[in-house]
């Protein structure tokens, strides 16, 4: 069975667990409080060296690490990862946008409000904010026309960017400022096999 190393809040775990969830694929999953310095221990370094979650354990013993290679590596074969070269570098150009300018912003300022953070880094605070919203109007440009970020059908990509969208709110960020965006996450949230970031198995 695939065992899932991840934390109930975060985002990058979600996204594995959503498309495991999608898929049908049964897994292990085991908790680590990033806020307790769980994944700073000897015993997760010598799972990840580099000390974040998730992480994935095949059958074989095989680890895979940063959330959207497991997704890229899970949806393999599956209706979530489109065959055509072009649409399959399409997808990775959206998960490559998501780690560079979506995460550093949305996830980070939403990871200081629940951490309570958000003081100790308040001169830091604006320009994230201002990153963060330029990134959502990026994606509010590109589904002003489409249902879907890659081709006419839910995939990868939307997963990868909706982890932390539709939680931007708890970052401060407002999607009624990003009507497309706010009108896709909806759509992402009636897929079949949905289950909401706060569903742990």
């Amino acid at each position: 069975m695939l065992r899932l190393y991840d934390f109930h809040e975060s985002g990058n775990g979600y996204k594995v667990r959503l498309l495991l969830h999608h898929l049908g694929v049964r897994y292990e999953r085991i908790e680590m409080d990033i806020l307790q310095g769980a994944t700073r221990t000897p015993e997760f370094l010598a799972v990840n060296p580099n000390g974040r979650i998730p992480v994935l354990v095949l059958e074989d013993g095989t680890r895979l690490m940063e959330s959207n290679a497991i997704l890229f590596y899970l949806a393999e074969g599956s209706a979530y990862l489109p065959d055509s070269t072009i649409a399959r570098a399409q997808v990775l150009q959206w998960m490559f946008f998501e780690q560079y300018s979506h995460e550093p912003n949305i996830a980070v300022l939403r990871f200081w409000a629940f951490a309570g953070l958000l003081e100790a880094n308040r001169a830091l605070v604006p320009e994230k904010r201002a990153r963060g919203e330029s990134a959502l109007a990026v994606m509010d440009a590109h589904l002003a026309d489409r249902e879907f970020l890659v081709g006419d059908a839910y995939g990868i990509a939307d997963i990868a960017l909706f982890a932390y969208t539709h939680v931007a709110d708890e970052g401060g960020f407002d999607l009624d400022r990003t009507p497309a965006v706010a009108a896709w996450v909806e759509r992402v949230r009636a897929q079949p096999g949905h289950i909401p970031i706060t569903r742990i198995e």
